[in-house]
């Protein structure tokens, strides 16, 4: 069983919006710090935003502004939305679990900004 199942991805008009779900175990949801990271066609991955376990949250400058991280303790969920999507969003998101030198990752999901 993979330790993060995304959902959510696909494609969205400019000035869209979506919403990401990431999906872990309960071990991995209260130890770990979560988070979402991107990577474009041709570019390095990058961090889009965190959420610790006291559900502090940080974003990545190209999202600041429109994206908004949650978790859900009853599901086990971490959530990501992004608003007035640009098709510079346009990516391979990846749902990301570290703790110290743990690093879980998820099998991506596509999103793609098009009209």
């Amino acid at each position: 069983q993979e330790p993060l199942v995304e959902s959510g991805g696909g494609l969205v008009q400019p000035g869209g919006s979506l919403r990401l779900s990431c999906t872990t175990s309960g071990s991995i949801f209260s130890n770990y710090v979560l988070g979402w990271y991107r990577q474009a066609p041709g570019e390095q991955r990058e961090v889009v935003a965190l959420i610790t376990i006291g559900s502090t949250s940080t974003y990545g400058d190209s999202v600041k502004g429109r994206a908004t991280i949650s978790r859900d303790s009853a599901k086990n969920t971490v959530y990501l939305q992004i608003d007035d999507l640009k098709p510079k969003d346009t990516a391979d998101y990846y749902c990301n679990a570290s703790w110290g030198m743990r690093v879980h990752w998820g099998q991506g999901t596509q999103v793609t900004v098009s009209s």
